[in-house]
């Protein structure tokens, strides 16, 4: 499992705190059937992939900071999608999400109205 984290700090967006990942990390560990393999992040979208570079390289220290607190390796970084996944790519990540890049953008579901 990849643990979340809301680096940017975005209303939208779900994960933990980044101040709140070593501790969570710790206690998760300490369940017997879950292990936790890595970190994940959804960046702020933006046309100027350099923009987020700061929030791929802060979950990538934040990943550094929890391997040596809990002293075992994170082998995972899922961060970047079809729009900024080269720079996610040299700041360590290991998953990309890319699927607008293979299969197109999505198409909207147009829902009709039954007039109830």
């Amino acid at each position: 499992m990849l643990l979340e984290v809301n680096v940017a700090g975005e209303s939208t967006k779900y994960g933990f705190k980044p101040e709140e990942v070593v501790g969570a990390l710790q206690e998760i560990n300490s369940m017997a059937r879950l292990e936790v393999l890595g970190l994940m992040t959804v960046a702020p979208f933006t046309t100027d992939p350099e923009k987020v570079r700061p929030v791929f390289r802060k979950l990538r220290e934040l990943k550094e900071l929890c391997e040596d607190q809990i002293g075992a390796p994170l082998p995972h970084l899922s961060m970047g999608m079809s729009n900024d996944f080269e720079v996610a790519i040299e700041e360590g990540a290991t998953i990309v999400r890319i699927g607008t890049a293979i299969f197109g953008p999505r198409s909207t579901l147009k829902v009709e109205s039954s007039g109830d």
